[in-house]
């Protein structure tokens, strides 16, 4: 048995991942679990460690492609309310990692607090957000942190401030790890403003997404200088297609997945695209993408 029976009611075998990714593509989890509290969480991580078993932590799901063949280890989902708790102490935010960043953006705004609402629009979790260094209008989220609490895949659990930690353009030094929680030190601002500012950057980037397409992603990192939609344009990839899975004819740095579409059909546009861009422009596209 690959997990003690306390925690058996936990697991889930042979959880499909499809619908908990962007895309709605891809395998199995070998295991599933959706911890309740913290305790749960840390124990499983254990038990997994102790067992020899992968791990992966399931964020949004937004940037996230899943192989058909699926996970063979155990899939963790920080979605239970108890790991996405955000509290507000003075100009201080502390966040679960399973927190909604959407959720954290909109919180601190509407307490006067500023710092993270260029973030508002970016899908995904706290946790996922540190791990990536989410970035927006030339800010990152890594301006704001204070402190992160996390836990290791061999389940030990550790404190780091904001001199330990480094992060670079949509990276960090976080690893192997699972933000348990995030202190954030915000400034204090003028309520209505900030909603108002914030409300501006909603609209502007929800029209910039491809209407009517549920099923989008995107997958290319802007590199410094350019845009990934530029490059992509310059090559003339615009409305590119490989299977059931195409470029936006319109906003090409958008990933379409229609009926049918495979993991295998995403992994190939991305290499035809990345091989054309470098050949046209030079430049490497790098993938805003984790591949399991």
């Amino acid at each position: 048995m690959a997990f003690p029976e306390h925690l058996q009611h936990l697991i889930c075998n042979d959880e499909s991942l499809a619908p908990y990714t962007w895309l709605r593509i891809g395998g199995p989890a070998r295991y599933f679990a959706e911890p309740t509290s913290r305790d749960e969480l840390i124990d499983l991580v254990r038990a997994a460690h102790a067992a020899e078993i992968p791990i992966r932590v399931l964020g949004g799901g937004s940037n996230l492609l899943v192989r058909e063949s699926g996970f063979p280890g155990l899939v963790l989902s920080l979605s239970a309310a108890s790991l996405g708790e955000i509290h507000v102490d003075g100009t201080q935010l502390t966040a679960g990692g399973g927190a909604r960043l959407s959720h954290l953006v909109t919180m601190a705004v509407g307490k006067g607090l500023a710092g993270i609402g260029h973030l508002i629009g970016i899908p995904g979790t706290v946790g996922g957000a540190l791990q990536g260094n989410a970035s927006a209008g030339g800010s990152d989220i890594a301006q704001a942190i204070e402190s992160v609490e996390l836990l290791s895949f061999a389940g030990e659990v550790s404190h780091r401030t904001r001199d330990d930690l480094q992060f670079s353009y949509r990276h960090s030094d976080l690893g192997d790890t699972i933000v348990l929680s995030a202190c954030f030190q915000l400034e204090a601002g003028d309520p209505i403003e900030l909603t108002k500012r914030m409300q501006k950057l909603w609209i502007v980037r929800r029209s910039e997404r491809p209407r009517d397409e549920p099923r989008v992603i995107t997958p290319f990192i802007d590199p410094d200088g350019a845009t990934a939609s530029d490059l992509i344009e310059q090559a003339g990839l615009k409305g590119m297609r490989q299977g059931a899975v195409s470029l936006d004819p319109l906003r090409p740095k958008y990933l379409v997945a229609g009926e049918g579409a495979s993991s295998d059909d995403v992994l190939a546009l991305i290499d035809n695209v990345r091989d054309k861009v470098s050949l046209q422009t030079g430049i490497d596209l790098q993938m805003n993408l984790k591949i399991w």
